[in-house]
């Protein structure tokens, strides 16, 4: 469908398929790479991909999502498969200048609303998978409230021990799919939500999945995110750290106990990428 769009689109179609040299990261059998360096190119991919009748499966990768990938070879194909990457954490971001090729923190949550803007403009039918029925009937009104134009055709929410790519996943594809749905954001837990935009992709090219995480939890008040200047300070995770310890607390010791490695690996990669090839 490429011959009938503009060539300022067919530009954006083609940068974000070859953007791929920021910050990477290399296990046994896949690199998973941050290949989209800000918030402003990441509109502009998804608009040209869904333009061209083209969907994307986004992730927003973090340091959490580094330890579960250095476990997980059914997260890292996963993960692998998704074609849009961005930085949802600042120590993402201060790797990436570490190995010399920065990127800009674009969190999930950052994103939901420019997105869901995006799709209004353009008339692009909407769908919210995950978390609960009240949480995602309270987004569904907020959010229609707030953003004209917003159409929200589609919701659900898994059943406890969701299989990303099982039965229950299926159903839920074609239900979205016989909605019309073009854009769904995705609200679950790391790795069900990357593994099922990959599995989701793969069957439904011309749908968009975006994995946001409590995006829509804190649309609804079901969660509170960090105040602004915890975020300006790269404080989120202290905030959240405070709200949930028992959780939270093993994660970010687990978190931190990858940093040394991801450091030499960052300096490594700043290395090789200044090393000219001959």
């Amino acid at each position: 469908m490429d011959f009938c769009l503009g060539s300022r689109t067919r530009r954006a179609i083609r940068a974000a398929s070859v953007l791929g040299v920021p910050v990477q990261f290399r296990f046994s059998d896949h690199v998973i790479r941050v290949n989209i360096p800000d918030r402003a190119s990441l509109l502009a991919a998804a608009e040209a991909r869904l333009r061209a009748g083209h969907g994307f499966a986004l992730a927003t990768i973090n340091l959490d999502h580094l330890v579960k990938l250095r476990t997980s070879e059914s997260y890292r194909a996963a993960y692998a498969a998704c074609d849009l990457v961005v930085a949802d954490g600042n120590p993402i971001v201060w790797l990436s200048r570490l190995a010399g090729q920065p990127v800009a923190l674009v969190p999930g949550s950052d994103l939901l609303r420019p997105m869901l803007q995006q799709a209004a403009r353009h008339r692009w039918p909407v769908g919210f998978f995950g978390s609960e029925p009240d949480v995602l009937r309270k987004a569904k009104d907020r959010l229609t409230a707030e953003i004209p134009g917003l159409s929200v055709v589609w919701t659900a929410s898994p059943a406890m021990g969701f299989n990303p790519t099982g039965a229950e996943a299926q159903s839920a594809l074609a239900a979205m799919r016989a909605a019309g749905v073009r854009l769904c954001i995705l609200s679950l837990s790391a790795p069900r939500q990357e593994g099922f935009a990959a599995f989701a992709h793969d069957l439904a090219p011309d749908i968009g999945f975006c994995c946001f995480g409590a995006g829509l939890d804190f649309i609804a008040g079901q969660q509170r995110r960090a105040p602004r200047w915890m975020r300006a300070l790269a404080l989120e995770w202290l905030w959240r750290a405070v709200s949930a310890p028992r959780r939270l607390i093993p994660r970010y010791a687990a978190c931190a106990a990858i940093l040394p490695a991801e450091i030499a690996a960052a300096l490594r990669l700043r290395r090789e990428t200044a090393t000219p090839r001959g």
